[in-house]
């Protein structure tokens, strides 16, 4: 009965072994024979653990508009007067007076157009007059210095002397009429008197009448 017993014992150790090896073949096949290992609290990186948005430079961030360049040139130009604004006003530079004219309001209702030369061109931190009817207009058309060799005994244009430009600063001379009075003079040796330029060709009595009491030779 003991022998019996035992071999019993002996018979299912067996099969607990055998069971054994074929749950450890079973496992082994699944796993293909290799370590698994687990992955360790944060060794994976985070989602968005790489560079954070916005990490790169803010819109913008290049160079800031309005950095602008440099204005145009401008003139100053103190319009006094008889303008509807008159004051220290800019203009382009290569503006003439008509242009400071217009930028100090136009002429008011008083002035005399005449008395100013509107196609002078203007020049920086000049003061230019536009005189009201009746009044006396300064020489040149403003009150400014003048140009050397063009003026002659109390601001007078001298004639004889006075580039084209320089006979453009007085008043209803334009590049033109200047051109002729120049050329009169290289073609008759000189101005003898003021009224030698009533043989100027364009040149009337009314330009004569604005011209003689602002003229010498």
């Amino acid at each position: 009965m003991l022998s019996r017993t035992v071999r019993v014992g002996v018979g299912a150790a067996t099969v607990l072994l055998i069971a054994a090896f074929v749950v450890a073949a079973v496992v082994s096949g699944m796993t293909g024979g290799r370590t698994i290992d687990l992955p360790s609290a944060g060794s994976s990186g985070s989602p968005g653990a790489s560079a954070s948005p916005g990490a790169s430079g803010s819109p913008g961030a290049s160079g800031s508009p309005g950095g602008s360049g440099p204005a145009a040139d401008e003139l100053y130009v103190h319009v006094s007067g008889a303008v509807a604004r008159p004051g220290l006003i800019r203009v382009p530079a290569g503006s003439r007076v008509v242009d400071a004219v217009e930028a100090a309001g136009g002429f008011a209702e008083s002035a005399d157009p005449g008395g100013v030369n509107l196609a002078r061109p203007v020049q920086d931190g000049e003061q230019l007059r536009v005189p009201v009817l009746g009044e006396a207009a300064p020489a040149n058309g403003s009150v400014s210095e003048a140009a050397p060799g063009s003026a002659g005994a109390g601001g007078l244009v001298d004639l004889n002397r006075a580039t084209a430009a320089q006979l453009e600063t007085l008043p209803r001379i334009g590049p033109a009429l200047a051109q002729r009075i120049i050329e009169w003079r290289e073609a008759n040796g000189r101005f003898a008197a003021v009224t030698d330029l009533r043989n100027v060709t364009g040149v009337g009595d009314k330009i004569f009448d604005g011209l003689k009491d602002r003229v010498t030779v």
